[in-house]
């Protein structure tokens, strides 16, 4: 199972204030570990909505809204990509990480569709489309 572990924002992360070295280096340590274990597929840290941007969509006309964006708590700051035997295991892990130390913070973990998830709708052609497109994101 695949779960999209994702990091919400804070007014720290979103007046763009960086990290200390002790929690970069608890970071790293906590990273190494999840990849030794063969859980992280990936992760990064997202940069202040300030320099972002959403584009709503309504009724085929599309509106771009520069950030920063009001509501923080539903801003995300940064995400991991896990795989797992369940949701448990990927709780486990998220209560090992080390981002509750530097103050109040929320970790939101949601599985990824697979294929089969889809049943008949996912035709064999549109599977043979998502493999190929999978194959090309892994070179």
């Amino acid at each position: 199972m695949r779960f999209m572990v994702m990091i919400k924002a804070n007014p720290q992360t979103e007046a763009g204030e960086m990290p200390s070295a002790e929690i970069l280096a608890a970071m790293g340590q906590y990273n190494e570990e999840l990849a030794k274990a063969g859980v992280l597929l990936g992760g990064e840290g997202l940069q202040p909505s300030s320099k972002g941007a959403r584009l709503r969509f309504n009724d085929g006309q599309c509106t771009v809204i520069d950030g920063p964006f009001a509501e923080t708590r539903e801003l995300i700051a940064g995400f991991w990509l896990f795989q797992t035997a369940s949701l448990q295991a990927a709780i486990d892990w998220v209560k090992r990480c080390p981002l509750p130390a530097i103050g109040e913070s929320e970790i939101e973990i949601r599985q990824l569709f697979e294929a089969e998830d889809f049943g008949d709708e996912f035709t064999p052609e549109l599977r043979e489309q998502e493999e190929r497109l999978r194959a090309q994101l892994n070179h």
